[in-house]
């Protein structure tokens, strides 16, 4: 089963009952797990860092301080996550958000794109051993082949295609990255997914993608960084159920050498061989004579080389349906 992560961030705002409220929603909506992002500002960003173009709300450090989350706050969320039945996930941006991180006994850990180059973090996260997701964002293959080569020390490593850009175009997906990934590392991969709509999430799992990340709000009207590129609930309840669809067809591979499941069908809708006119017994059988119709519970008209040229046994009306029985024997 294709794991689904909705990504939640900081769509919270800041606001520790929403943070709840997002979790039990996207778990009610189909999600296997929800992340969000440990921000301490002091140590992850100078006060002079700009703001993405696409959110030019406040100043970077003022956001990251006014929406973070305590620890107690971070233990009663990933509580409320466990009571959901959604797996708690949070990405680090800094060494100490690491130390945090552990102190909550974090099952497994997301690589956000703007970290790929930040080493000592990964070497962290590769000491500590637990499984690593690693977005593969704003980086070139050289920053991946590093990152990939310190995380292959590690714990169990998957390698997330994705394409840092509020919203992702389709034509900048990179559904063709993914499966470069997959061939060059030789791991499982995957997609975060930044666009607006569920395609490029059906698309990578008909691929080979083994988790997928889509952003999740109550509103696109929401305020913050994310809110305006994420899905709301019954979009996100749709991403879930297709994702499930998808599974079932790539886990459920058809052995087209056993026709069994349609015996009933071929009954139906195949031919048989009938008589084209009435013929009396001893009348040899000419391709002329033959015709072809449902249902197909008779001779396939398949066989029709095998008819063609041998001997009536019975006399039989027009558009009677052959059976073996009705020719003489060789």
């Amino acid at each position: 089963m294709i794991a689904l992560i909705a990504e939640i961030g900081s769509v919270h705002d800041g606001s520790f009952g929403n943070a709840g409220k997002l979790i039990e929603g996207a778990a009610a909506c189909g999600a296997t797990a929800v992340k969000f992002q440990t921000h301490i500002a002091e140590a992850e960003t100078l006060p002079n860092a700009p703001m993405p173009a696409y959110f030019k709300g406040e100043p970077r450090m003022d956001y990251f301080r006014r929406t973070a989350f305590t620890e107690a706050q971070y233990r009663e969320l990933a509580s409320v996550a466990a009571a959901a039945g959604v797996q708690f996930i949070s990405s680090p941006f800094s060494l100490e958000a690491v130390d945090l991180l552990e102190r909550l006994d974090m099952p497994l850990y997301k690589v956000p794109s703007g970290e790929v180059s930040n080493l000592p973090l990964l070497e962290r996260l590769a000491a500590i051993g637990k499984p690593v997701l690693l977005s593969s964002g704003m980086s070139d293959w050289r920053e991946l082949d590093a990152a990939v080569a310190v995380l292959r020390a590690g714990g169990p490593l998957t390698v997330m295609q994705c394409s840092s850009l509020y919203p992702c175009p389709p034509e900048r997906v990179g559904l063709n990255v993914m499966r470069e990934m997959a061939a060059r590392y030789g791991l499982p991969v995957g997609l975060s997914d930044h666009t607006l709509g569920p395609a490029a999430a059906f698309a990578a799992a008909a691929l080979g993608a083994v988790v997928i990340e889509k952003h999740f709000t109550f509103s696109r009207l929401m305020y913050g960084s994310d809110a305006r590129h994420s899905m709301e609930p019954d979009e996100f309840r749709a991403l879930a159920a297709g994702l499930r669809e998808v599974s079932a067809m790539t886990e459920g591979p058809v052995d087209k050498a056993d026709a069994s499941a349609y015996a009933e069908m071929k009954v139906i809708f195949e031919k048989s061989i009938v008589l084209a006119r009435g013929l009396p017994a001893g009348a040899m059988l000419t391709r002329g004579d033959l015709t072809f119709k449902k249902p197909g519970d008779g001779i396939p008209a398949s066989n029709h080389a095998l008819v063609t040229g041998r001997t009536l046994a019975v006399t039989r009306p027009a558009n009677h349906q052959l059976a073996w029985s009705d020719l003489q024997a060789l």
